[in-house]
């Protein structure tokens, strides 16, 4: 029971890390291409680097949904498999 615990802890960290890295690295690369632009045009304005990296991440949520959703509804899936496998006569009954 409680490596199952455990395994669910661990599977749901690694999902959440695979659904973030794409959306985090998106904001990385433009972050970078924008400071990149910045220093070569001296252009130092806070709005310059969150307008686009903004932009960038609502574009990459969008179309990355449909995946998103499929992980997570596979993951709750699993999740409630596992519930209905674990014993009613440990839960005070």
């Amino acid at each position: 029971m409680e490596d199952q615990a455990v395994d669910v802890a661990r599977r749901s960290i690694e999902i959440a890390i695979m659904i973030a890295l794409p959306l985090l690295g998106s904001a990385l690369v433009v972050g970078l291409l924008v400071s990149v632009f910045q220093a070569v045009t001296q252009i130092n304005e806070m709005t310059l680097t969150f307008v686009p990296k903004l932009f960038v991440v609502g574009i990459v949520v969008l179309v990355l949904v449909p995946w998103i959703m499929t992980v997570l509804t596979d993951f709750s899936a699993e999740v409630f498999t596992m519930l209905s496998a674990v014993p009613r006569s440990g839960l005070g009954g």
